[in-house]
């Protein structure tokens, strides 16, 4: 279908203009009617967040995404586009997007007062309607709202003229939405400067007596710990702001895996692939939820997800380094691998009090360990493996390491009486999945790591830890 060209053609097809709200909500009824999802890729927030979020549309209200990093705030936001219509039309050369039927800007008033039904329009898609901006201290009102062009000016035309104007991004979005991203890093003043976009729906520029009286939807993100560390959302501006919408980390692990599973880069390409186990995977994520209980971390700073992408994907860069260098054609992630992943996790993790030299990694190496206990306690208890512990009295060790060939764990395994019978029983109840593929020893070279370790972490058996060779004994 040929779209209008000029006024005359859009107010002869019948098209009606929505304000920027009204669409929105309109499109989202249709897609409840329809079952279809609102975010989608975004789990965990089913029953929490997204209805928050409907609500808070359905209700025509600016939104506030309230919560710690990693909690895919932004992510929410750039997707609220897919309620906006696909197309709109504006008044061809508009700056500000105007409505064909009711310009705001001088421009669009002058252009469809001297053009009349021939005025030309132009449709606009989701992309031209979204806008988006980090606060930081140096954002200025001029950037936000706009300023007086010099330039302009310069050109010719007089102060008083309101096409001197450059407009800033939020009447650039018109029609659209905009989102400030980290809201308490902008200063009172800009906040307060944002008052009328909220309240009165338009802005002032200068001493200019021009006001736009701007449809636009508003969306914020902040982290909880900016209201006491870096700044505030002053109190006029939150009230104003029709609905604060709580996020949250995963509530349980298996969403927490599904996620990772998502986002981090495993399937890579250097000729080897890498399998992950299940129970890795539970580790992986176990290490998150414990650090986010842990009172040597600080849990205002939060424990992003992408701790847990990250470590995935170093655990997997090892396992994938060893399949190289052993020329293997698929490599499976071993325990001793996620020794490594304390490179991903700096940075990510911030400590509660003052660190001292290498306590950082100390701290986790302790959750790890922990993450392992847990884990372990889900399929056994320690006492199930009484027999295999039991070997290891006198000088009896067992031999493993990220860089150790699997051949080498199956020939140690032999010299254990029954071990490798019980090794088999564990493989089939955690990697039962992926047996009978052509690399079951290095399947059997995981479990067995993680059955030595879950030993280990539970005072079964110690071990030392040598030039990245692990030695377990009794």
């Amino acid at each position: 279908m040929e779209l209008p060209k000029t006024v005359g053609e859009l107010r002869a097809s019948g098209y009606r203009v929505l304000p920027v709200k009204a669409e929105m909500r309109r499109n989202l009824i249709r897609m409840l009617r329809r079952a279809e999802p609102l975010f989608p890729g975004i789990l965990g927030y089913d029953e929490t967040v997204i209805p928050q979020v409907q609500n808070a549309i359905l209700a025509r209200h600016d939104i506030l995404f309230l919560g710690l990093r990693g909690q895919a705030k932004t992510r929410m936001i750039r997707m609220l586009v897919n309620l906006l219509d696909e197309l709109i039309p504006i008044i061809a050369g508009s700056e500000v997007n105007d409505n064909p039927f009711a310009p705001i800007s001088k421009y669009g008033r002058e252009r469809l007062q001297k053009e009349g039904d021939r005025c030309p329009i132009e449709w606009i898609g989701r992309e031209r309607r979204y806008g988006e901006k980090l606060a930081t201290p140096d954002v200025t009102i001029a950037d936000l709202i706009g300023e007086v062009d010099l330039v302009k000016h310069a050109e010719g035309r007089y102060l008083s003229d309101e096409a001197v104007i450059h407009f800033g991004l939020i009447p650039r979005t018109n029609r659209g939405i905009f989102c400030i991203n980290e809201l308490p890093d902008l200063s009172p003043k800009i906040q307060v400067g944002l008052f009328n976009v909220l309240e009165e729906r338009d802005v002032q520029i200068r001493g200019f007596p021009v006001r736009l009286p701007l449809d636009i939807m508003m969306v914020f993100s902040a982290n909880p710990e900016d209201y006491t560390n870096r700044g505030r959302i002053v109190t006029p501006l939150k009230d104003r702001i029709g609905s604060v919408v709580r996020t949250h980390y995963p509530l349980n692990r298996e969403v927490a895996i599904q996620i990772t599973d998502q986002n981090a880069w495993c399937q890579r390409d250097g000729g080897v692939r890498v399998v992950v186990p299940h129970f890795i995977k539970e580790i992986i994520e176990e290490f998150a939820a414990l650090a986010r209980q842990s009172g040597e971390i600080n849990q205002q700073s939060g424990v992003s997800v992408r701790v847990s992408i990250a470590n995935r994907e170093v655990a997997v860069s090892n396992a994938e380094r060893r399949g190289i260098v052993h020329g293997l054609d698929v490599a499976v992630v071993r325990p001793s691998d996620l020794a490594f992943t304390v490179a991903s996790s700096r940075g990510k993790l911030e400590l509660g009090l003052a660190e001292e030299e290498g306590q950082e990694d100390r701290l986790f190496q302790k959750l790890l360990g922990e993450a392992v206990k847990r884990v372990f306690a889900q399929y056994w208890k320690p006492d199930h493996w009484i027999a295999i512990a039991g070997w290891f009295s006198g000088t009896k060790t067992f031999e493993v390491g990220d860089s150790l060939p699997a051949e080498r764990y199956l020939e140690q395994a032999r010299e254990v009486p029954r071990m490798l019978r019980r090794i088999d029983e564990a493989a089939e109840k955690l990697v039962r999945e992926d047996l009978g593929q052509g690399y079951d020893a290095e399947l059997y070279a995981s479990v067995i790591e993680f059955v030595l370790e879950g030993l280990y972490v539970h005072n079964r058996l110690s071990k030392t830890v040598r030039s990245g060779q692990i030695r377990f004994r009794g």
